[in-house]
C-alpha cells in the first residue's frame, strides 16, 4: 500500500478528523501550545482585543429546563411530569429563573457579570442536530458553507494555528477556514484504532514525492497527531492540571460534544494564564439529546456544566489575562415546548444563550419567547443568534462582523464593556 493510500485508510478508520486535515488543522500538544507564551499575538490582531471561549452544549439543551419561566402556568401545563418545580429554581427575576442545579451561574448573576438571552435561535429553523450546529457555527442561515466564522478571520489576518484552539477531538466548523484553521488539541491523546500502530502513523508522516500541498499538509498532521498523546498526558500530571473539579465522564453520543468538561476548561485556564497569544478557545460537553426521562438527566447534566463554568470564572478572576475573558455558551436548538409521552422533550427551535465575564454587563438583553404564541408547537425567536455573535466580534476581538458575516444588518446588543 503506498504512503498515499495509506493516509486516506487512516482517515476513513478515524484517525483523525477528515476535515481538520483538509482545512490545514494542525494538531497540537498541550506542552506544545504552552511553549508559544509570550510570544505576542499574530498581526492583524487588535492589541487592545480580548480572549473568547465557546462552550457549546451538543444535543440541543432544553432551554425551558434550563432558563425556566416559573410563573407561567402555560409552562407547566405543557409539561406536567417534566416541568421544573417552582420552589426548586433559583429566580432571577420575578418570571423567570436557572435550574436548581446552576448555582455558580447564579452567583455570577447576582455579581453582574452574567448576560441572560433568551430566544436566540435563527430564521426557517432546522431540526437537524448536524444542520443547525453548522448554522451556528459558519454564521449562515441558508447557504450551505464550508468554513466558520472564526476560520474565516483566520484567512484574513493569516492567523498561525495557536490563534483559536479546540480542546475537543475534532475540529469544530466554526474554527475552519479555506486555508488556515485552528490547532485542535486533544484533552485524552491520541487513540488509535486497532490494528494501526503508532510506526504505521509515523511513516504516513514522511513526505512522498511529487505530492500536493494538501497531501503535505496531511503529512505533517500525522506527524502532529504522534505528538499529542505523549505531550498531553505529560501535561495533564503536572501541578496545575487539577486546580478545576474533575467530573465523571459521560458516554459519547451521536450529537457530539466531549463528555469532561472541567478537563477542558481546566487546560484552556492553563494557557491563559500561561500567556499563550490565543484569541479564541472551543470546548464543548455533549449528551442533551433527551427524549426520555429528562428531568433529572438534565439536572445531572447542568450540574456538571455549572461546576466547571464556576470553577473557572474564579479561576480567571485572579489574573489580568483572565479578566480579559469572556466565556459565551449555547446549544444548536432549544426543544418542543410540550413534554412527550415518555417525559422526555422533542427538537426544538429557539433556546437561551449565557455569556459571562468580568467584561459583561450582568442581565437580561431579550424578551422571553411566549409559550402560548407559538410556531407549530415550538418558541419563536425574539433573538437573531448572529447578533450576539456579532456582539463579542465586536467587542472581545475588535473586529467587524460584516466582514464575517454576510447577509444580516447587525444589531448592538451592548453586554459587554471593557473597562
Amino acid at each position: 500500500m503506498d504512503t498515499v493510500t495509506r493516509r486516506r485508510f487512516l482517515l476513513a478508520s478515524g484517525v483523525a478528523g477528515g476535515a481538520a486535515i483538509v482545512s490545514g488543522a494542525v494538531g497540537l500538544g498541550l506542552n506544545e501550545l504552552l511553549e508559544t507564551a509570550g510570544r505576542g499575538r499574530a498581526d492583524g490582531i487588535d492589541p487592545g482585543s480580548g480572549t473568547l471561549v465557546f462552550v457549546t452544549l451538543y444535543g440541543g439543551n432544553d432551554g425551558l429546563n434550563t432558563l425556566v419561566p416559573y410563573t407561567d402556568k402555560a409552562y407547566y401545563a405543557a409539561r406536567p411530569g417534566l416541568a421544573c418545580p417552582a420552589d426548586q429554581v433559583l429566580k432571577i427575576n420575578d418570571r423567570l429563573g436557572l435550574n436548581g442545579a446552576m448555582p455558580g451561574l447564579k452567583r455570577l448573576w447576582d455579581a453582574k457579570r452574567l448576560a441572560v438571552i433568551p430566544g436566540v435561535g435563527y430564521p426557517k429553523p432546522d431540526r437537524s442536530h448536524f444542520r443547525s450546529m453548522d448554522i451556528w457555527q459558519t454564521g449562515s442561515p441558508s447557504e450551505v458553507l464550508t468554513t466558520g466564522w472564526v476560520g474565516r478571520w483566520l484567512d484574513a489576518i493569516e492567523a498561525p494555528a495557536e490563534t483559536a484552539v479546540s480542546f475537543e477531538n475534532v475540529l469544530p466548523p466554526l474554527l475552519a477556514g479555506q486555508k488556515r484553521a485552528g490547532a485542535c488539541v486533544s484533552v485524552n491523546g491520541l487513540k488509535l484504532p486497532k490494528g494501526i500502530s503508532s510506526k504505521m502513523v509515523a511513516s504516513l508522516g514522511r513526505a512522498a514525492g511529487g505530492e500536493s500541498e494538501l497531501q503535505a499538509r496531511a503529512a505533517q498532521s500525522y506527524n502532529d497527531l504522534l505528538r499529542v498523546e505523549g505531550l498531553v498526558q505529560q501535561a495533564a500530571k503536572g501541578p496545575a492540571a487539577a486546580v478545576l473539579p474533575s467530573q465523571p465522564a459521560r458516554p459519547a453520543t451521536a450529537t457530539g460534544g466531549d463528555s469532561v468538561l472541567s478537563a477542558q476548561l481546566s487546560q484552556v485556564a492553563m494557557c491563559i494564564e500561561a500567556g499563550v497569544p490565543t484569541s479564541v478557545y472551543s470546548v464543548s460537553l455533549g449528551g442533551f439529546d433527551m427524549h426520555a426521562d429528562e428531568l433529572e438527566a438534565q439536572q445531572r447534566l447542568l450540574g456538571q456544566l455549572d461546576t466547571a463554568l464556576g470553577a473557572f470564572s474564579d479561576r480567571m478572576q485572579r489574573t489580568d489575562a483572565g479578566r480579559n475573558v469572556v466565556v459565551v455558551v449555547y446549544s444548536e436548538f432549544g426543544r418542543r415546548v410540550r413534554a412527550n409521552a415518555s417525559q422526555g422533550t422533542d427538537h426544538g427551535t429557539a433556546g437561551p444563550v449565557f455569556v459571562f465575564g468580568p467584561a459583561v454587563k450582568g442581565g437580561l438583553y431579550a424578551e422571553h419567547p411566549s409559550l402560548t404564541d407559538l410556531d407549530d408547537g415550538d418558541l419563536k425567536r425574539t433573538t437573531d443568534y448572529r447578533d450576539v455573535f456579532g456582539e463579542v466580534m465586536r467587542a472581545v476581538l475588535k473586529i467587524e462582523p460584516e466582514r464575517y458575516i454576510s447577509g444580516h444588518k447587525f444589531a448592538e446588543m451592548n453586554f459587554i464593556a471593557y473597562e
